[in-house]
């Protein structure tokens, strides 16, 4: 039997941007894309067996810097310990997905630095309604997970912070796009979560950006 040929950046740079190429965009209540297949299926499998586990949550949830100590990233040490993420950060740190990115959305991306966040929740998890507006410049909100009533677990959409508008579809290998601004509020409605709900947070985020341990490229930003 031969070995499976290992995914590489290129692959992965086919599939998103034919992901981007087939985008669907919403401009209620704020702009917002949905796009699929952004990965090689096996690619998306794989992250999704990934072996990081929840945050203990101990009761409190709300946002995710609540437990910063425990939130696990591409970065360094998880791209060599996990071989399938380093093609990944390789691929998003590219000029050639960057300026896809940048025009295919109007992303404020260049000098931007490539930040990707493995998000694993729990029953008991929710978020408060926000906009990321301020040092991130891009999101996109990747579904890895499909267990039972997972498909039930996307990303909560606000007309404003008071206001629920709608919900996301939560689909392995799907994901959720916009540029932040000061009506782009998103979270998560607290309801039950069988097993774990996992997903892949990209941001590219300014030069202020503080926890540069969190980066996948510390040192290099990316050109639009």
């Amino acid at each position: 039997m031969l070995d499976k040929k290992p995914v590489t950046k290129a692959d992965i740079v086919a599939t998103f941007l034919a992901s981007i190429e087939g985008r669907r965009k919403f401009d209620q209540p704020y702009t917002h894309h949905l796009i699929d297949d952004l990965f090689p299926a096996a690619v998306a499998k794989e992250l999704n067996e990934l072996p990081f586990t929840a945050p203990t949550l101990e009761g409190v949830s709300g946002k995710r810097e609540l437990h910063n100590d425990q939130r696990s990233y591409f970065d360094a040490d998880s791209m060599a310990r996990f071989p399938v993420m380093r093609p990944i950060a390789e691929a998003l740190q590219s000029h050639e997905v960057t300026s896809a990115i940048a025009k295919a959305f109007d992303a404020p991306i260049d000098d931007t630095f490539l930040r990707l966040e493995y998000a694993v929740d729990t029953d008991g998890f929710w978020l408060e309604p926000h906009t990321d507006l301020g040092v991130k410049k891009f999101t996109c909100l990747i579904y890895l997970s499909e267990d039972q009533g997972h498909e039930n677990l996307g990303t909560d959409i606000y007309a404003d912070k008071d206001t629920h508008w709608g919900r996301s579809p939560f689909k392995q290998n799907s994901a959720m796009i916009f540029v932040p601004s000061d009506k782009t509020w998103h979270g998560f409605e607290k309801r039950p979560i069988v097993g774990l709900r996992k997903s892949v947070i990209l941001n590219y985020v300014t030069r202020d950006w503080r926890a540069r341990e969190q980066l996948s490229y510390p040192n290099e930003t990316v050109r639009a």
